[in-house]
């Protein structure tokens, strides 16, 4: 995964009410629509849609039209890439930090 797509997706993450959308998506076997996730939230329909929007433009969901209601779907591929990375990530700059330890120690 590119650098770029990772703080695009990560950003999208980046809010609470955003994480809370993606574990409500991701607890649902089907699709659901905005008007389902707002009935989770204290929100208005127009301030999940808009979160709803962020995750979409990130590639986290899918929409899926069934009828005259958009549904929505969290793609679990982008979901572990964003693990992967992001382990990767956190591995490459754990390593940097043991390798500069050991140096500062052994000069």
């Amino acid at each position: 995964m590119q650098d770029e797509e990772l703080a695009l997706m990560m950003r999208a993450l980046g809010h609470p009410v955003r994480l809370s959308i993606l574990r409500i998506l991701a607890k649902r076997s089907q699709n659901c629509c905005c008007a389902d996730v707002t009935q989770s939230l204290p929100l208005a329909q127009s301030t999940v849609s808009q979160h709803i929007k962020v995750l979409f433009n990130a590639g986290l969901i899918e929409c899926k039209v069934k009828g005259t209601r958009n549904c929505y779907v969290v793609v679990p591929e982008k979901l572990a890439a964003i693990e992967s990375a992001w382990c990767g990530l956190a591995a490459g700059l754990c390593g940097s930090n043991e390798e500069t330890a050991a140096t500062d120690s052994s000069g």
